[in-house]
């Protein structure tokens, strides 16, 4: 069910699931109620009780603010949660969804020792539109400081073709996205670019997961457009 898990500081836990936990997504075709009930099952793993907050990705920068009132979309069958690409909580448990686009989970505390997590959708709209910045502004904005980010499994440079005139202009925004196919063709490297920009920020990256299209047991949408989404996780727990 997990990719990779871990405790990442005392009580707060990060994961990324695999395709064994199967389509956590409500919007690729799957039947609403199997996929209700793996975001269930998913969160009795995790020990929750009300499950994690998921969101309607738009490939944008929006950054939403989720409360402390218990989760109420989280078992709906419509796709629920805010429209928004990246999501900022003092607690409560978060879930970013992806199959290609760099999935970027983050922890920091505040100066009381109050949790403050996030999660980030960061495909190539989103890092060249300044969504990883933005997630991490808003956490600094409810005090979190000493942030750490752990990149999901995401499609890498030698997998990722676009056009020329692509490339050159997400590299304008992020240089370091910029990269060649491993056949030689213009390519961008959205991990590194996420690296660069918490790195820039002042964020310690703790983990990068491997390429998706590469790595069995892994949704991809370049290697099958029809696939499922998994997830990029943060909670707190005992």
């Amino acid at each position: 069910m997990f990719w990779w898990r871990t405790e990442v500081r005392p009580g707060v836990w990060v994961a990324f699931t695999d395709a064994g936990a199967g389509n956590l997504a409500l919007h690729v075709g799957d039947d609403p109620a199997d996929v209700v009930r793996r975001r269930e099952l998913l969160a009795a793993e995790a020990g929750l009780a009300d499950g994690f907050q998921y969101m309607n990705q738009v490939h944008g920068s929006a950054v939403a603010y989720i409360g402390d009132a218990p989760v109420a979309t989280a078992g709906s069958v419509g796709p629920g949660g805010p429209t928004a690409d990246a999501m900022v909580s003092s607690g409560r448990p978060l879930a970013v969804m992806v199959a290609d686009c760099v999935p970027v989970v983050l922890a920091g505390e505040t100066a009381a020792g109050r949790p403050v997590l996030a999660v980030a959708h960061a495909g190539r709209p989103g890092v060249a539109g300044g969504v990883i910045p933005a997630t991490v502004a808003r956490m600094r904005a409810e005090g979190a400081g000493n942030i750490r980010a752990w990149i999901g499994p995401s499609i890498c440079g030698s997998c990722y073709e676009v056009p020329e005139g692509m490339r050159t202009d997400v590299a304008a925004a992020v240089p370091a996205t910029w990269c060649t196919t491993s056949w030689g063709t213009p390519g961008l490297d959205l991990p590194a670019g996420a690296r660069s920009q918490l790195e820039g920020d002042g964020v310690t990256v703790e983990y990068s997961g491997p390429c998706t299209l590469e790595t069995d047991g892994l949704f991809s949408y370049r290697g099958d457009p029809d696939t499922g989404r998994f997830a990029g996780l943060v909670w707190t727990g005992e």
